[in-house]
């Protein structure tokens, strides 16, 4: 509990409360651009550290170095604070796209995130793959896979709304959005995890009985 609250502290001060100091203090000195490119790096370094502290060489680690290293990308070569949120929406719909595009050839990213974390278990990746993907697992595993592109359709469908009514002007109000879906969606996905992996439990227990 104790780390939770930590972790959730955390969270806010990264993805929004220090985002939103140095937009709101920045933006005179540095101009809009600035403050703005300036106010993504406690959240990036924050994403990092988190990574660097349980990395791993797997699909789900490479995914998320992949996101960092195209977002950081995306917010130097913009030229306009307005230019970089609309890439970052862009960007957002992209990897949403990524998800829905698994579940379409069939190999949903969930699944094969599952069995990254059962490898660091000690759990053979192969194994847990091919236990996954039996039928009653892999339609779970597709369901939280859906449950990422809603995520990313939800919360870059909302940004690009309060871009379009606010301007610039309502970054401080996007933060506010992102963190609060983003905590909502992450709740689901966690507990959608937990839910399969109760029932996959359940299975190896009925087998070795």
């Amino acid at each position: 509990m104790k780390q939770s609250k930590a972790t959730m502290l955390l969270d806010i001060l990264c993805y929004f409360v220090i985002p939103y100091f140095i937009w709101t203090y920045g933006r005179q000195p540095l101009g809009d651009y600035y403050a703005l490119l300036l106010s993504t790096v406690p959240g990036i370094v924050y994403t990092g550290y988190r990574f660097v502290k349980y990395r791993q060489f797997n699909l789900l680690g490479f995914f998320i170095i992949s996101s960092l290293l195209v977002t950081t990308t995306i917010n130097l070569i913009s030229s306009t604070a307005e230019t970089m949120l609309w890439n970052q929406v862009y960007v957002g719909f992209v990897f949403a796209s990524l998800f829905l595009l698994s579940i379409f050839f069939r190999r949903p990213l969930a699944l094969y995130f599952a069995a990254d974390v059962a490898a660091l278990q000690g759990i053979s990746k192969k194994e847990s793959i091919q236990l996954f993907s039996q039928k009653t697992f892999y339609r779970l595993y597709q369901g939280i896979t859906l449950l990422f592109v809603l995520r990313g359709v939800v919360q870059n469908g909302g940004k690009a709304w309060l871009l379009s009514v606010y301007g610039v002007d309502g970054y401080h109000y996007m933060l506010m959005y992102l963190q609060i879906s983003g905590w909502v969606f992450t709740g689901l996905i966690i507990a959608s995890f937990l839910y399969v992996g109760s029932k996959v439990n359940k299975y190896l227990s009925g087998e070795a009985a």
